[in-house]
């Protein structure tokens, strides 16, 4: 039965219904009309409501990560922080960044991701990093730890899957840790041939 309560109940439903299909189908396999099916409601009330498909998923699929953490741990031991984090994260997490990364071919599903990726990992890193090339390694870590997520999520990687979540923390963290001290943009720069 199709839904006839108040616009916000509506609006709500839609949203709700939404994010768990974008989470678990990503952008191109979710339909305005399975939306509308499992809002209850018709597909015009999606538009509506949303304009288009594309806006629906912009204001249902937030990647958030709590970064406080990283707040306290000295810097010789962030990496290992920050790969910890990566690894436990899961549940909704995953389905948005899944979603995002499925849905990235769409312009405006790509600028939110960049927007995450520089909001949710440069921009925290970088704040806590010395030196004239934060940004530099900030930028650095945050691609490594996309990697990570990358392989975990997208390509579902056996290897790592399979691994001891506390090693895959340590040897991760290591990689990451890496690329945080100043001066190792620095010091790449001077090994590079002229």
């Amino acid at each position: 039965m199709l839904q006839t309560g108040s616009s916000v109940t509506t609006r709500e439903a839609i949203h709700s219904a939404a994010a768990r299909l974008f989470r678990s189908q990503g952008f191109s396999r979710t339909t305005v009309r399975q939306i509308a099916a499992a809002a209850d409601t018709d597909p015009a009330l999606v538009i509506r409501h949303f304009k288009s498909k594309e806006l629906l998923f912009l204001e249902t699929m937030h990647l958030t990560i709590d970064d406080e953490p990283l707040l306290d741990v000295p810097l010789e031991h962030l990496g290992e922080r920050l790969a910890e984090l990566l690894v436990e994260l899961g549940g909704s997490a995953r389905g948005v960044f899944l979603a995002l990364v499925h849905g990235g071919g769409e312009p405006q599903i790509h600028a939110r991701l960049r927007e995450t990726h520089e909001h949710l990992f440069v921009a925290p890193l970088r704040r806590r990093l010395p030196g004239p090339d934060a940004d530099v390694r900030a930028r650095m870590a945050a691609a490594l730890a996309g990697g990570l997520l990358y392989a975990l999520w997208v390509v579902g990687d056996e290897g790592l899957l399979r691994m001891d979540r506390a090693e895959l923390a340590a040897r991760y963290g290591a990689l990451l840790q890496g690329v945080l001290p100043p001066g190792t943009a620095d010091a790449a720069a001077a090994c590079a041939v002229p």
